[in-house]
């Protein structure tokens, strides 16, 4: 179960947080659906393979999660910093690329294998920062610099195209 839906859990069901023991609690199937806690994520990956560059990695991952293809050469280089999230303190480097209908080479979704549950999301463009900024939608924080990023940097280009 993920982070997210032990919060809501509790927060919608705290019933079940005060009656059970904290050392044996394990919450009763049917309490919320599994839907609760799904969040929207950027597509992203474990560094796992030291034969490939963090490039060739995150075409990996894109191909893997969202069925897209791209070439390593498109992906733009945001950032990298080092997360402060739970006790693991790992580097995380954000790319940006874009992608059109003729690279869809397949599904994506994930690996079902490895516990992924992926549905790629499509935002028009004039509701991205509404859709990043709706506390209702479960998103971390570097969710929403992408798409702080993406206004600032890659919209303005997109306009005057127009």
């Amino acid at each position: 179960m993920t982070a997210v839906y032990m919060c809501e859990m509790e927060r919608l069901c705290p019933q079940v947080f005060e009656r059970e023991n904290q050392g044996s609690w394990c919450p009763l199937p049917g309490h919320l659906p599994a839907s609760t806690g799904v969040t929207y994520e950027l597509c992203a990956g474990i560094v796992d393979k030291p034969e490939l560059s963090l490039e060739e990695t995150a075409c990996m991952e894109v191909l893997e999660e969202c069925g897209y293809e791209i070439p390593t050469a498109s992906l733009k280089k945001i950032t990298s910093c080092r997360s402060g999230v739970g006790v693991s303190g790992s580097k995380q480097t954000l790319f940006y690329a874009e992608v059109t209908d003729e690279m869809k080479a397949g599904e994506g979704g994930g690996q079902p294998q490895e516990g992924e549950l992926i549905e790629v999301v499509e935002i028009p463009l004039q509701d991205c920062m509404n859709f990043a900024f709706d506390e209702a939608l479960p998103k971390t924080m570097g969710f929403i610099f992408s798409f702080m990023w993406f206004q600032t940097n890659v919209v303005p280009k997109l306009l005057e195209k127009e």
